[in-house]
C-alpha cells in the first residue's frame, strides 16, 4: 500500500485533533472524574486517584476477581495487585477466598467502601443536576439518550 503525501501543516493538524468527536468523549469523561474526585474529597475520601475510583467503578457489590477487574479497566493484573494493595490499605477493599476455586480471590467492598459507593452515587446525582442546569433538563436528557443510543449501537 503506498501513502500518499499529506501538508504537514501543525495548526491544521492539532485542530483536527481538538474537535473530533472522540476527543470531545474524552474530555467530557475526564471533566466528569475530576469533578467526581473533588467532590468525594470534600467528602472525606482524601488520597483517592482517578486510578482508584476507576478501579472501585468497576468492582461488583457482590465481589469480583483480580483477573476479572483487570480486563474491565484494561490494565494488567499487576497494575490492579497495586491499586489494591493502597486500596486495602485505606479500608476501601478486601481480598477474600473464592469460594468457586481456592488458587483465586475475590475483591469485595469494606464498610469503608460502602460508603463510598452511596458517596459516590450522591456525587454523580450533584453532576448530574449541575449538567442538567447548563444543557437544561431536556438537553440532558437529550444527552442521556443520544450517548446510551450510541453506545448500543457501537457494541453491535
Amino acid at each position: 500500500m503506498q501513502k500518499r503525501a499529506r501538508a504537514a501543516d501543525p495548526e491544521a493538524l492539532d485542530a483536527l485533533r481538538q474537535t473530533h468527536i472522540g476527543r470531545l468523549l474524552l474530555s467530557a469523561q475526564r471533566n466528569y472524574s475530576v469533578r467526581a474526585l473533588a467532590k468525594l474529597r470534600e467528602r472525606g475520601h482524601d488520597g483517592l486517584t482517578l486510578a482508584h475510583t476507576n478501579l472501585l467503578a468497576h468492582l461488583d457489590v457482590g465481589g469480583t476477581r483480580m483477573t476479572t477487574l483487570a480486563e474491565r479497566v484494561g490494565v494488567t493484573k499487576q497494575a490492579i495487585g497495586g491499586l489494591l494493595v493502597e486500596l486495602e490499605a485505606k479500608a476501601y477493599v478486601r481480598r477474600e477466598p473464592d469460594p468457586a476455586d481456592g488458587r483465586a480471590s475475590v475483591i469485595t467492598y469494606t464498610a469503608a467502601g460502602r460508603d463510598f459507593l452511596q458517596d459516590a452515587h450522591e456525587v454523580k446525582q450533584e453532576i448530574e443536576q449541575e449538567y442538567a442546569k447548563i444543557l437544561t433538563p431536556s438537553g440532558f436528557a437529550d444527552l442521556r439518550r443520544l450517548l446510551a443510543r450510541l453506545v448500543s449501537g457501537a457494541s453491535r
